[in-house]
């Protein structure tokens, strides 16, 4: 790739645009873009590699479930141990799945 120029036109993300656009070289530090404008816009910015920036709703998300699978898992899940006081799995189910039966026969 040829050394970059100022005024050299290159593509990047433009914040302000939202999309991929030309761009022209306004700064330049250590031989790579620091700083361009758009050329569609004229609105200056860092050089972002053809990179769009995550989304906040996106960021919102990945924390959320971030949060949800640190408070589902436990101390004894991640070293592989299981607790005695925990009851099996199965029988959780069959239990789960009884419940409504035993109800509907107290009532007839």
């Amino acid at each position: 790739m040829p050394d970059l120029r100022l005024g050299d036109v290159l593509d990047d993300f433009c914040v302000k645009c939202r999309r991929l656009t030309n761009h022209s070289i306004v700064s330049l530090m250590s031989g790579k873009a620091a700083k361009v404008r758009c050329r569609t816009c004229y609105n200056d910015h860092d050089y972002r590699n053809e990179q769009a920036p995550p989304s906040k709703k996106d960021l919102k998300k990945a924390a959320l479930f971030n949060e949800v699978l640190a408070s589902v898992a436990s101390p004894a899940a991640a070293t592989g141990a299981v607790a005695e006081a925990d009851p099996p799995v199965e029988a959780v189910a069959e239990a789960a799945a009884e419940a409504p039966k035993k109800r509907r026969a107290k009532k007839s």
